[in-house]
């Protein structure tokens, strides 16, 4: 056999790339300004839409008069809802018992629910002309009388928001092992609170924005968006527009961040889509910022009464909360408004060891824009009632927060461990977490440092969060609420076209985490070339049969797990061809850094030279030898896999003006097998920081009436470099789960652990003036006010 072979020395070293600082390849694009956001997207004939939003949180739409609108040069058209009549409205259905889906047109229709809903939508040659006409617009409402506040919403007598929601009440469900209520009764000791999360922005720094380009030959639809879920998208507008799926294609492009608002379906991606094929012509949208906090989906926003029951050796015995978690107008699409709320009830025992659990949560409807995904999705406002609870339990026996903690903590041998609300821990650091934290801190150099201050004047103080989650949630998980879809599965396809290229193609949509080169370093390593060589396609439901995006921590572990699967198919493609052309088994055969071949032995080949022999060159292999280079795999790790971490935040505060100064953050943390601690570090950051929002700063203020009071970001506070000190992060390897990669998820980590460590931070630093901390974010303002309200009861 005519066998091409290379003059090189033997051995070959095969590189590892998983667990490497390997470069970002989206760098050279993004940091020279060559990224291609929806904003940068130009077209022929392109025309350009604005909404008129409402401006009532409650209201009766009497009338609409566009007519000086329409009248204006370079309006095209003016649309309200019953030009979309043939649009169903958007709709979350549940099978989960005692639920109740609410139903939102793409335009208010009769009944507007929030500040910001759309109502109509002005069609011009450009958005300037469009916001202008938009301002034309007179809409004549009737007020209808409504409460912001979701626990008097549910009272009885209260004006309801739906026909079809009684009560207001969406949803209501309990999770119970054992006789909670009892066994806190019969406690030696108890601790109880009432905790408040209040609602937060998304608040990527690109606004929501889509661009709908018409294909008039096919009756064809491509919709650009600044999306998670494209193929939730895609498959939602197929179902509302009545198109197959094969006519219409969304492409997530490169996107400026996410954070779970772009995780959902909204009525701008409909009418978008809609208008371009009634227009026939190309159609865009780009909200601006006060859109942007005032429509999209918004997150938490929860209230929880829980009590704590314990012995005097300090360990739990049962954990009993009540948690009402305000949803907004509507069920957010599609992922149902017990999303968030359920997730509280079934987080908050969190990785201790608490015999007995009762968790009722209610999901309740108010007028205010809907709550969504957020980065945490539920387990912050868990993890911060509970850790609170636990440093109170601490607190009344006079012991160490961190003893108190080991005490209770799932142990090794406890693994795989059922907490009360049912959910499944696998073997995660959390003890190892907990004491890599305690030792790096130096607790007791601590106390000693706050003892001096104190005397000083100064009030210091050091908190803990110790969490547990679960990531890349598997087809169990996703469907045992009752939504619509199934998110545990990803399809992975990687072929090696006819040139030796290597093309790998997902159904995931960045939008920041690095997965172009996460994703490239694991085929990369699987399959034996390098990171640059392999292109990553994502984001596009025209290269996949089916995905749902990315969101969950679930990108590494089902998307690296499907990577795996699918590039170990392809590679034994690769050996069997080289074996024919080496003339060895396919067991003798090797790849690393681009090149085939046989250990000691002078048998080489690169990649595009088994492309060609396999593709072009029809003399070197029989035709049953010639295979396709290409595989396509699915992973569906079923149930998902357990990540742990503590945070440990230390604080200062003024004693005069009550500022709250974060002064020292670290995190020990078990991701698992890192596949790149650079990536890993900077998600573990970025959480961190979203995290000092939601502890310190972040807040959407709406009065009784609803009305948002914090529309700008002259009013909605958010973290800069001035309030997060250096971050100190430690990455642990306990035992890797089981899945292909031994992967945990992390993206979402430092936002659920690092509230619950303010905040005992906070509190520990308020101690001696009898003072807790049970609602986030605690401002100096907060603080001026419990002082006062503390002195005034004593």
């Amino acid at each position: 056999m005519n066998e091409p072979t290379r003059s090189v020395p033997a051995e070959i070293t095969r590189p590892k790339y998983i667990g490497e600082k390997v470069k970002r390849l989206e760098d050279p694009r993004l940091l020279t300004g060559a990224g291609r956001y929806v904003a940068d997207i130009r077209m022929n004939r392109m025309v350009h839409l604005a909404f008129v939003r409402s401006d009532q949180a409650h209201a009766r739409i009497l009338s609409v008069d566009a007519d000086d609108a329409r009248a204006m040069p370079g309006v095209i058209a003016v649309f309200t809802a019953e030009d979309f009549a043939y649009i169903p409205d958007l709709s979350a259905p549940s099978r989960m018992k005692d639920y109740h889906a609410t139903h939102c047109p793409v335009l208010a229709r009769d009944v507007v629910r929030y500040v910001g809903e759309p109502v109509v939508v002005v069609v011009a040659r450009d958005r300037y002309v469009a916001e202008d006409a938009a301002m034309q617009v007179t809409v004549d409402y009737d007020t209808i009388d409504a409460t912001s506040d979701p626990v008097e919403a549910i009272k009885p007598g209260a004006v309801a928001l739906h026909d079809t929601v009684p009560g207001n009440l969406v949803l209501e469900r309990t999770f119970a092992t054992g006789d909670a209520p009892a066994d806190i009764a019969a406690a030696p000791h108890v601790v109880e609170g009432r905790f408040r999360l209040r609602r937060k922005s998304p608040l990527a720094i690109e606004n929501r924005a889509y661009v709908a380009d018409y294909d008039r030959g096919r009756d064809a639809i491509t919709l650009y968006g600044s999306t998670q879920v494209p193929g939730v998208v895609r498959d939602e507008l197929a179902r509302l527009l009545d198109l197959p799926g094969n006519r219409l294609r969304v492409v997530a492009p490169d996107v400026g961040g996410g954070f779970g608002g772009k995780g959902s379906v909204y009525p701008e991606e409909v009418i978008v889509t809609a208008l371009a094929r009634q227009l026939e012509r190309p159609v865009k949208y780009v909200s601006d910022r006060l859109e942007d906090l005032t429509s999209t989906s918004q997150g938490f926003d929860e209230i929880v009464e829980a009590r704590l029951g314990f012995d005097t050796e300090g360990r739990f015995l049962a954990l009993d909360a009540e948690i009402i978690g305000d949803i907004g107008a509507y069920s957010i699409t599609p992922w149902t408004a017990a999303l968030e709320p359920v997730q509280v009830a079934s987080f908050l025992p969190g990785p201790y060891r608490t015999p007995a659990y009762r968790g009722r949560v209610r999901g309740v409807c108010t007028p205010k824009p809907p709550t969504g995904p957020y980065r945490g999705v539920g387990r912050p406002m868990a993890v911060f009632a509970l850790e609170r609870l636990v440093d109170m339990a601490a607190a009344k026996l006079g012991m160490d927060p961190a003893e108190i903690r080991r005490r209770n903590l799932v142990r090794p041998q406890d693994f795989p461990f059922r907490i009360g609300s049912g959910i499944r821990w696998d073997h995660s650091g959390f003890a190892e977490c907990l004491e890599k934290a305690v030792e790096v801190a130096d607790i007791t150099g601590f106390r000693a440092r706050q003892a001096k201050a104190r005397t000083e004047g100064r009030w210091l103080g050091l908190g803990i969060g110790t969490y547990a989650e679960l990531t890349g949630i598997g087809s169990r998980i996703a469907v045992a609420p009752g939504m619509p879809i199934n998110t545990g599965a990803e399809t992975a396809s990687v072929r090696i076209d006819a040139t030796g290229s290597v093309t790998a193609v997902f159904a995931t949509a960045s939008h920041g985490q690095s997965l172009e080169t996460t994703l490239a370093q694991i085929v990369a390593e699987e399959l034996g070339v390098r990171p640059a060589d392999v292109t990553v396609v994502q984001g596009d439901t025209g290269t996949t049969a089916h995905g749902t995006g990315t969101y969950a921590s679930r990108s590494a572990v089902i998307g690296g797990g499907a990577a795996i699967v699918t590039t170990r198919t392809l590679l034994k493609k690769v050996k069997r061809v080289a074996a024919r052309l080496f003339d060895v088994t396919p067991e003798e055969v090797e790849t690393g850094n681009g090149e085939i071949y046989v250990p000691e032995t002078n048998h080489r080949i690169g990649f595009g030279d088994l492309a060609r022999a396999v593709y072009s060159d029809m003399t070197t292999l029989p035709m049953e030898a010639r295979e396709v280079l290409e595989a396509q795999g699915n992973y569906d790790p079923f149930l998902g896999t357990t990540t742990a971490a503590t945070h440990i935040a230390e604080v200062e505060i003024d004693a005069e003006t009550l500022a709250i100064r974060l002064t020292r953050f670290l995190v020990a943390e078990d991701c698992g097998r890192m596949i790149n601690p650079m990536v890993v570090d900077g998600q573990v950051h970025g959480g961190v920081v979203q995290g000092i929002g939601v502890a310190l700063l972040e807040e959407l203020h709406f009065d009784e009436a609803g009305q948002l009071l914090s529309a700008s970001l002259a009013d909605y506070l958010v973290p800069t470099s001035a309030e997060v000190p250096k971050l100190e992060v430690h990455h642990l390897e306990t035992e890797l789960p089981d899945n292909p990669g031994g992967f945990r998820g992390m993206g979402e980590g430092g936002t659920i652990g690092a509230p619950a460590a303010i905040a005992n931070a906070v509190a520990d630093a308020v101690a001696h003036l009898g003072l807790g901390i049970n609602e986030l974010p605690i401002t100096p303002s907060k603080l001026n006010r419990l002082i006062a309200d503390n002195q005034k009861t004593e």
